[in-house]
């Protein structure tokens, strides 16, 4: 349901400031708490609309568990329902609405106000690995001497299932894990990580439980998608390097995955939408989707303040209709609010990669930060942002900052 809701000409009584991330025409959704408890609210400018206040005031009509929500997932039944609730926000404030002109505050709560919170309850996490570009840059580094892309890597999404329990909210703390892996020379040693690393990702949230048994038709996985929001993925390369094979990413994966705070629907993106990158060879029958279709979604990566990575979205060769698809072939069951993240987006060229492996090929070249200091790896201390919008010279529609800063192992015996 998009209607008029991205009509560049649209205008708010809210202010908004020029370059904002989030204009009426977005409209994310997120979760926040104040003196009045954790509510569910959608963002226009510097500040959120409280959809319980208005809910209490008969303005909007929500369903009761909707009302009492601390978390997205009661709202993400269909991408239909989770539309209508944000088309009826928009008519709200929209320049010459004076609707919620007789509620306090007219429902609108500065964002300085408020605290965010992790905005969804995740019951399952799949991270992916779709990004042609990042594979073959992996491959080449790994593998030297062999074909860079594993056989099945142009047949289906590769990916794996992660762990929902370390997913946190932008802003929070990612403590350097420990584990088991090996040096340069010697035995394998039990040791906090000495290769950390970021993993520049856009993940999807899903709406709409999925019984096991059903497989979602690739042209109509969209269904089934409610919004994006941005991934740092963190990676322990020399933990992952060491236990990875034959059964794939585990512990050097689940210490943490950091989510931005607003899930920007898919409905607000309609217009950036694109034809993906050419498939070859051509999928499978149950993942060839018609049309294919990306997303015009620019990225940035700052380590310390300095810019170290712009890429694209639009390059990525899996899509997310295809990677759902994927997912539920088997029958495997979809819940509203799994979360599956594209895997690392990388661009052809260097300043285009997505991770610190790649930007300083796997520590042989270090980036120079504009303190003047070089970093291989990530440090203690250091803070890694990401950010993303698409823009089309009318409307900008962002996703806000994903930030982490990594703090010192914790003591062995805590």
């Amino acid at each position: 349901m998009t209607g008029r809701t991205v009509d560049p000409t649209l205008r708010s009584w809210v202010p908004v400031p020029a370059g904002s991330d989030f204009p009426i025409q977005n409209l994310p959704f997120g979760v926040f708490e104040d003196e009045r408890g954790r509510r569910v609210g959608v963002a226009i400018g510097e500040h959120v609309l409280d959809l319980r206040a208005v809910h209490d005031a008969g303005i909007i009509r929500l369903e009761a568990d909707e009302a009492a929500a601390v978390s997205l997932n009661p709202m993400l039944g269909s991408r239909a329902r989770l539309g209508a609730i944000r088309h009826r926000a928009s008519e709200l404030l929209t320049e010459g609405n004076e609707e919620l002109f007789g509620i306090p505050g007219r429902g609108i709560v500065p964002l300085e106000q408020v605290t965010l919170q992790l905005p969804l309850e995740v019951p399952d996490y799949v991270d992916f690995y779709s990004s042609l570009h990042h594979a073959t840059n992996l491959g080449r580094m790994f593998r030297p001497d062999a074909e860079p892309l594993p056989p099945n890597w142009r047949h289906l999404p590769v990916g794996y299932h992660g762990r929902s329990a370390t997913i946190v909210l932008s802003s929070t703390d990612v403590r350097r894990p420990w584990g088991q892996h090996t040096p340069p020379a010697g035995d394998p040693v039990f040791g906090p990580s000495t290769r950390l690393d970021f993993e520049l990702e856009v993940g999807f949230v899903t709406c709409g439980d999925v019984p096991a048994g059903r497989p979602i038709p690739v042209d109509r996985a969209e269904e089934h998608i409610a919004g994006l929001v941005l991934v740092n993925d963190w990676s322990a390369r020399d933990i992952q390097a060491w236990e990875y094979v034959p059964l794939g990413p585990f512990l050097g994966k689940s210490f943490a995955t950091t989510i931005s705070p607003w899930l920007v629907t898919l409905d607000a993106l309609a217009p950036y939408r694109v034809p993906a990158p050419p498939q070859h060879p051509e999928p499978l029958p149950h993942l060839r989707a018609d049309p294919n279709l990306g997303l015009d979604l620019e990225l940035e990566v700052d380590l310390n303040a300095t810019t170290i990575a712009r890429t694209t979205f639009r390059d990525m060769y899996w899509t997310m209709s295809q990677q759902l698809a994927h997912v539920s072939s088997n029958g495997a069951v979809v819940r509203a609010g799994d979360l599956y993240a594209s895997g690392t987006v990388s661009g052809p060229d260097q300043g285009t990669f997505g991770s610190l492996i790649e930007l300083a090929e796997d520590g042989a070249r270090p980036l120079r930060l504009g303190d003047g200091s070089e970093r291989a790896f990530l440090e203690d201390g250091d803070t890694v942002t990401m950010r993303g919008f698409c823009d089309d010279g009318r409307v900008r529609i962002g996703f806000g900052a994903n930030v982490g800063t990594i703090v010192p192992a914790p003591d062995e015996r805590g």
